[in-house]
């Protein structure tokens, strides 16, 4: 029975446009999700749920989620539903077929409510600690452009904190035209935690993956509206329900990293002040330490205001205090805070992330370059000029 009440057409209907593009390149990767989204935009009713959801929360990976996150909570249950037939994350997947949005249909009817609730209190916390495989090297490049090896690092959006084990991860990075291996992770790390493999387009990169450099990260903590407690068996499921069920091998990792992270109780603090809980973070920090906050795919949910008072106020970190930032995002997105990013080719590839980074110049302003624009899960990487 529906007990919500019905929200603005025009709000709707713009979702569904949103669910049409979001069908296309951006989730080209997993014929399911492909299907459900298609299926959200030309069912009004369908996409209506995520209209539920706070105005900077609705995105399609939201429905997706948590209509992923229930499907696993009843697999967990003893329960079966006809659409968890299509997760390879709750076993055995069938295709997507004409029977989909059927057996979608009744889904949405008999969880409405459960839907719906997690939509309106939920995020997106991917939480995707592939992109760890990018950000390792541009720490290490830090360590060589600043003389600087002991770091603070401050992960803007934490989730579960799991891009805090930056330095625990193990790295493969493969040439894609040869497929011959470029570089690995130093052979010390820990053999149980996952293993992230790249590709590296084009024959570029190897400068970047191949550096003698080692940072040491002497402090480490994460900052989010809604940490994630990694010893939280719903909590985690939810991380797992955002990720995308076709793909085993993240899946893997992540319950690898989520392990290793059981046993760290790496620091994580709630935040609705994103900007003065990094002041904060910066006054508590040892003076021979070099401060290094870290945001991917964070900012996108910013809305105007509050990512122009982020932006501002680590700008003034980093030219008044010697801080480094590296961000990850939406590369249209980051000319928000670099205008003068130049134009990457790699940028218009889908699920592009553009990674910048802002760096003390030395005198007394911000040195800005972007390293590299990767796959937002990390699957590959390319560094232009």
């Amino acid at each position: 029975m529906r007990t919500e009440p019905d929200p603005d057409p025009a709000v709707v209907a713009k979702l569904q446009g949103l669910f049409a593009w979001f069908s296309g390149d951006a989730l080209r990767d997993d014929p399911l999700y492909q299907a459900l989204a298609g299926a959200a935009a030309r069912n009004a009713d369908w996409a209506a749920l995520l209209a539920h959801a706070p105005e900077n929360q609705r995105w399609p990976m939201l429905w997706l989620a948590a209509l992923q996150d229930r499907v696993m909570a009843l697999a967990e249950a003893g329960e079966r539903p006809a659409l968890a037939d299509y997760y390879a994350s709750v076993g055995p997947a069938r295709a997507p077929d004409a029977a989909l949005e059927g057996h979608l249909g009744e889904f949405i009817e008999r969880h409405r409510d459960a839907l719906v609730l997690a939509m309106a209190t939920r995020s997106t916390q991917t939480n995707e600690v592939g992109r760890c495989v990018v950000l390792w090297p541009l720490l290490q490049r830090l360590a060589e452009a600043t003389g600087r090896r002991r770091m603070a690092l401050l992960d803007v959006g934490c989730s579960a904190g799991l891009l805090l084990g930056v330095d625990r991860w193990r790295y493969r990075y493969v040439d894609d035209a040869s497929g011959a291996t470029v570089a690995t992770s130093p052979l010390d790390r820990d053999p149980h935690a996952p293993e992230i493999a790249c590709r590296l387009l084009a024959g570029t990169c190897t400068s970047l993956v191949t550096s003698a450099a080692a940072p040491e990260i002497v402090v480490r903590a994460g900052v989010d509206l809604s940490p994630i407690a990694v010893d939280d068996p719903a909590a985690v499921r939810w991380l797992r329900a955002c990720l995308w069920p076709h793909d085993g091998e993240r899946r893997a990792r992540f319950d690898a990293a989520v392990a290793v992270a059981r046993t760290q109780h790496w620091p994580l603090r709630a935040t609705s002040d994103v900007a003065a809980a990094v002041e904060a973070w910066l006054d508590e920090l040892p003076d021979d330490v070099m401060p290094v906050v870290a945001n991917v795919w964070v900012l996108s949910y910013f809305d105007a205001p509050l990512l122009r008072r982020y932006s501002d106020a680590l700008l003034t970190h980093v030219a008044g205090r010697g801080a480094a930032w590296i961000c990850g995002d939406d590369p249209a997105l980051s000319r928000t805070w670099w205008p003068g990013k130049p134009e990457r080719a790699a940028d218009a590839r889908p699920n592009a992330t553009a990674w910048t980074v802002a760096r003390p110049d030395g005198r007394g302003g911000v040195a800005w370059e972007q390293p590299a624009t990767s796959h937002a899960h990390g699957r590959w990487m390319l560094c232009e000029g």
